[in-house]
């Protein structure tokens, strides 16, 4: 890929979206970055946020705008649906990686990246040490992965009714411990640092990683994310991660500048998926 800027498209129009859009227009420019298009499943929530030329009405238009960058932050079914049409046109950024549990939609997504040269970016997100687990992984040496992560009940989105009986002051609940793989149907917003960390670890992949999620009344103020990683011989390292964060919101604050940073990198590594 040459000099020129990176013509980006951003598919899904939430706080992260949103964060991602003006980044790009404020600074993009001197980040090499440029927006190729916009698209929401609702597009009443543009207003006149943005010029129409950006904006695609029809997510099936994507191949009608010249675009390096796929960047996908609104929901797996998007992943599902879209995902390997978006890798026959352009590099994919998957802003919801829960979605990769589903080993054939997986298989599908790493197929496509190569045979159409293009590369599956996975944003690190909240995973503190993610290339580190992912040299242990290569070298055959993680023996097991867990991650915690424990957030104010009012940031959960469950399927199910999970958490529709929690209150104020209640405290502590612990609300799955298994596999990640499990996880990720369950709670598909709020797990994909647990789903991030699966791929890291492809060789125990997402029935071998422990996932974990709590709901305390306590933290009002943050998420805490706890890494737990094991290798040969007694090695073990322990992170704790403490993202400040609103009450209801599904992702910590320090979460946006780290989707950012991954997207600085997009420049195309070619045929492969790339944590990032």
């Amino acid at each position: 890929m040459t000099d020129r800027a990176l013509k980006v498209g951003i598919v899904g129009y939430g706080h992260l979206g949103q964060f991602l859009v003006e980044k790009i227009q404020k600074e993009g420019a001197e980040a090499g970055l440029q927006l190729a298009f916009v698209w929401n499943r609702n597009a009443d929530k543009f207003r006149d946020s943005l010029p129409k030329e950006l904006i695609l009405h029809d997510l099936s238009d994507f191949t009608c705008r010249d675009t390096d960058v796929i960047v996908e932050v609104c929901h797996p079914m998007i992943v599902k649906e879209f995902g390997v049409r978006f890798l026959s046109h352009a590099h994919f950024l998957v802003g919801s990686p829960s979605a990769l549990s589903d080993p054939q939609l997986e298989q599908d997504l790493r197929t496509a990246a190569k045979q159409h040269w293009k590369t599956l970016y996975v944003p690190s997100g909240a995973l503190w040490g993610g290339q580190d687990i992912q040299k242990m992984n290569d070298s055959g040496t993680l023996r097991a992965l867990s991650v915690r992560m424990s957030k104010h009940p009012s940031c959960f989105r469950l399927t199910g009714g999970l958490l529709s009986d929690w209150r104020e002051g209640e405290g502590r609940r612990v609300l799955y411990h298994g596999s990640v793989a499990e996880l990720c149907p369950i709670a598909p917003n709020n797990v994909n640092t647990m789903a991030a960390a699966a791929i890291a670890a492809s060789k125990l992949g997402f029935s071998g990683v422990t996932g974990e999620i709590v709901s305390d009344t306590a933290l009002s103020d943050y998420h805490i994310v706890e890494v737990e990683v094991t290798g040969p011989d007694g090695f073990t390292v322990k992170t704790v991660r403490q993202n400040p964060a609103k009450l209801g919101a599904v992702t910590g604050n320090a979460t946006y500048n780290s989707f950012w940073s991954s997207l600085l990198v997009c420049k195309g590594h070619g045929g492969r998926v790339y944590l990032c």
